[in-house]
């Protein structure tokens, strides 16, 4: 949906063979830089772009709207997988990548990612096996990584973003390669100097309604389409996923890390006021939002900016090796929570390690 001049300058490029092979799309968060990445690899792939469009009937592109073209290769923020040795990381992460885009398929309009996923050693590496790969139907092959910034916090290293350096200098000559970022400055500098930056500005009001309205199920009132648009912003994914709960669930966050500061006594009298019985749902949104401060902690230790609204007071003195062992304890609390664990006793446990930790 829109981006009309974009999407003129970007198949002008193409068609005249000046598109760059390094590409990193920026822009708020929601405003379609992932739908254009995988428009503009569709195009790529097309056999018969007609005015500057994809063709939409010919089976690469019928591919490529069905996320099964083996030539158009999307990677998004996922789970750290669990396997020790890197190989079985590997085949974990793609199996893992395999069930995620079904889902895409049976559900395009996604939600956020957690804070717990992100972008490992084993994306890189699988990055770069795919990159290595002829492409299997046509000329090029075209490679997306969503939400880049995510390549950055590695055990208070940028391994994943270093493993990707050599590949984002020199591409294979039949490889495009698109990076989506919200935040610029959450990139690592390497990976920008090497990248053409491409800004995706907000939709006008108008075109983020008709979007809603026509794929919003059930289809919103008035007013509350009135309510979406507004708090968009211009970027459909906020209209799409208003997020509502997002304010209260971050105070949440940043109330027990004010409880694990002042000591077991508050520590453990916030894990008894956990709903015994709430492992999914508020209590996994809690352990997210949980995660997604110590990842701002880390990344403003490590001189990026700092979030809107700031940091929390309780982690003034924290640095950022600190937060990467906090947010290490956070993904051991939130698999523990998919199980049949009580949450007063991940709590608990949890609360100890981050005093520990911080």
């Amino acid at each position: 949906m829109g981006h009309h001049d974009l999407r003129r300058k970007l198949s002008a490029a193409l068609a005249a063979d000046h598109l760059p092979q390094l590409l990193l799309l920026t822009g708020p968060t929601g405003v379609g830089k992932q739908r254009l990445a995988l428009w503009l690899g569709q195009l790529a792939l097309c056999t018969a772009p007609t005015k500057g469009e994809p063709c939409g009937t010919c089976s690469s592109c019928r591919m490529a709207l069905e996320l099964s073209h083996p030539d158009l290769h999307w990677f998004f923020p996922l789970p750290r997988p669990k396997a020790g040795e890197l190989d079985k990381q590997v085949q974990e992460l793609e199996e893992a990548l395999g069930d995620a885009l079904a889902e895409r398929r049976s559900h395009p309009l996604y939600g956020r990612s957690d804070g717990m996923s992100g972008h490992f050693m084993a994306t890189a590496q699988l990055v770069t096996r795919r990159a290595s790969l002829t492409p299997a139907i046509g000329r090029r092959k075209v490679i997306i990584v969503g939400e880049a910034e995510r390549l950055v916090p590695q055990a208070s290293s940028p391994e994943a973003a270093n493993a990707l350096l050599k590949l984002f200098e020199e591409p294979p000559a039949d490889t495009l390669i698109v990076l989506t970022a919200a935040d610029l400055s959450a990139i690592l500098p390497t990976i920008v100097s090497r990248a053409v930056p491409v800004r995706v500005t907000p939709l006008r009001n108008a075109e983020v309604g008709e979007f809603l309205n026509a794929n919003l199920s059930p289809a919103p009132s008035p007013a509350d389409l009135e309510t979406r648009v507004a708090r968009a912003s211009g970027a459909i994914g906020q209209g799409v996923d208003p997020n509502d709960d997002a304010v209260r669930t971050r105070a949440a966050a940043d109330a027990l890390l004010t409880a694990v500061r002042r000591g077991s006594g508050a520590r453990f009298e916030r894990a008894l006021a956990q709903g015994a019985f709430a492992a999914r749902g508020d209590f996994t949104a809690l352990l997210d939002a949980l995660a997604e401060r110590l990842l701002e902690t880390a990344r403003e230790r490590l001189g990026h900016p700092a979030p809107v609204g700031g940091l929390p007071a309780a982690v003034e003195h924290t640095d950022a090796e600190a937060a990467v062992r906090a947010l290490d304890a956070v993904r051991v609390a939130r698999d523990a929570a998919q199980g049949n664990v009580n949450p007063q006793l991940i709590l608990a446990s949890l609360g100890a390690e981050l005093s520990g930790a911080l």
